[in-house]
């Protein structure tokens, strides 16, 4: 019954990486490159702290510029400058030392979308020179080390097939991360998929609301992509379970250089400075402490009715019981098929021990309604 509002810094578009469906691979030579100096990324933190954000992905490339050395110092200043924040990082596959350095270094969280759980299918994606084995090991290493993990696929990605998708589910239920994120695969006029045909939202949002009912506690976020595929694409995302959206806190002039897929929403309510614009799409909101129950229930038709109590030093909304009422009604019907299938609803995850620094955050009430779904939730910035 949260929406976490994180702050997103692009800092590099250079990637050693050549994977064919990805606007910023290698082999792409009309892109302009860019790097973010550290101090261009402590400007983009001290942007967003003084905008009330709590968390900061940094997320870019698999460049090596950054390397150890770099990387350490880059995240073990944002640590020192900003003890309360929490830290992500979504920088590719790394060796586990290196993963262990950056977490010492004060990293709380890493991003690392599997792409799919399917081998053949990641050769159909993905250079010899990557492989499945390598990303399902980093993943784990993550793990092991400490890190809320989040991994992740793209819905309607090229040769992706209903028995992928249904690997690429089970894998999720059984690595159990904290974290989740599926967008629509967009085509890029400079890679070889260029004319493969696009995912949909219909196909996301189906995919969200499985997510959230087999994963209850999961940090799904309405992505940018949903945004970019249709105008209220990051609205319905919530509707359908999501409960994370990433205001872009890059520098303005770099945004649409970091061009994972073509069109991409870089400027207007998707960055942090027009936060006011964003919150007003996802709904009314007004400042308030934290609150110490999460118990939802205005009993309207047409809601996304959730009810659970929250405690408030936990990293993750906790959502014992979960009614889908209105909009996401429609799938719930191929839903069921789907979890029929082997994919079963799982309990609530057991909760974790806090962090050594807890996160202050900024609550928002909000009573929002849009034509006639009303969703009845908080916002909080981490």
């Amino acid at each position: 019954n949260q929406i976490y509002i994180r702050g997103l810094i692009e800092f590099t578009n250079y990637c050693k990486n050549d994977c064919y469906y990805c606007g910023i691979r290698c082999s792409n030579h009309q892109l302009t490159r860019y790097r973010l100096t550290k101090e261009e990324i402590l400007n983009c933190c001290k942007k967003g702290y003084s905008l009330g954000f709590r968390t900061f992905v940094l997320q870019g490339g698999e460049d090596a510029y950054y390397n150890d050395e770099r990387m350490v110092d880059i995240v073990s200043t944002i640590r020192n400058h900003y003890p309360d924040c929490a830290i992500t990082l979504s920088l590719g596959e790394r060796s586990y030392e290196s993963y262990q350095k950056l977490y010492n270094a004060g990293a709380n969280r890493y991003l690392l979308r599997h792409e799919t759980a399917n081998r053949e299918h990641y050769e159909m994606l993905h250079p010899s020179t990557m492989s499945l084995t390598n990303r399902m090991e980093c993943l784990r290493n993550l793990h092991s080390i400490g890190y809320q993990v989040g991994c992740g696929f793209m819905v309607g990605s090229p040769f992706q097939t209903t028995e992928t998708l249904a690997e690429d589910l089970l894998f999720i239920q059984d690595f159990k991360p904290e974290m989740v994120g599926i967008g629509p695969y967009i085509s890029h006029k400079d890679t070889p998929f260029k004319n493969k045909t696009n995912g949909t939202l219909e196909d996301t949002l189906l995919l969200i609301s499985i997510l959230r009912l087999i994963h209850p506690n999961l940090l799904l976020p309405a992505t940018t992509a949903l945004g970019t595929i249709a105008e209220d694409g990051r609205e319905q995302g919530i509707l359908a379970g999501a409960n994370v959206i990433m205001p872009n806190l890059s520098p303005v002039n770099i945004r649409d250089q970091y061009s994972l897929y073509d069109n991409k929403l870089c400027t207007g309510d998707e960055d942090a400075e027009h936060i006011q614009q964003l919150r007003g799409r996802i709904g009314r909101a007004e400042d308030r402490p934290p609150a110490s129950s999460g118990k939802v229930d205005a009993g309207t038709e047409g809601e996304l009715r959730i009810q659970g109590s929250r405690d408030t030093r936990m990293e993750r909304p906790q959502v014992p019981r979960l009614q889908v009422r209105g909009k996401a009604r429609e799938h719930r019907g191929k839903t069921e098929n789907l979890i029929q299938q082997g994919h079963r609803a799982e309990p609530a995850a057991e909760q974790v021990e806090p962090t050594k620094q807890r996160n202050q955050e900024i609550a928002y009430d909000r009573s929002g309604s849009r034509g006639h779904h009303r969703v009845p939730i908080q916002i909080r910035k981490r």
